[in-house]
């Protein structure tokens, strides 16, 4: 069985970004010369998420308002601000969204469904984070 492991950084200039990583993937997924296998990806930070949905921008913007509606960037609303932090939001948005995707690898090419896309989402930005990309097959 191969392994291929590989990292992207992040410093979005916003502090929520949705940023469509398919093809830093895909291109992972190729470097790995993996034919046969799953590929995770996984946010290495507790304020960012990886998800899979449709690169539609009105969707897009809906799933931002239905964040924010759910956990509203509030200096003083959260417990967690109180340790001298300000981004208790941004780890409720992240449990909402998860933490990572499995896909698998068919044929060397990721096997997705239709309008499926890799997102890298960004809840508490403006600083550097990293996605796990890991590979395991044959």
């Amino acid at each position: 069985m191969k392994s291929y492991r590989q990292e992207l950084w992040f410093e979005t200039k916003e502090k929520r970004e949705y940023i469509n990583i398919t093809p830093k993937v895909r291109a992972a997924v190729q470097q790995s010369g993996v034919k046969e296998g799953l590929v995770l990806v996984n946010a290495m930070h507790i304020t960012s998420s990886v998800y899979i949905n449709d690169d539609e921008p009105g969707l897009i913007k809906d799933f931002d308002e239905f964040l924010e509606k759910m956990a509203p960037y509030d200096k003083s609303r959260y417990r967690h601000n109180r340790t001298g932090e300000d981004n208790g939001d941004a780890h409720l948005k992240r449990q909402v969204f998860g933490r990572e995707v499995i896909v698998a690898i068919t044929q060397g090419e990721l096997d997705f469904g239709p309008w499926e896309q890799i997102f890298y989402a960004e809840f508490d930005g403006r600083r550097r984070k990293r996605v796990l990309i890991k590979i395991l097959g044959e």
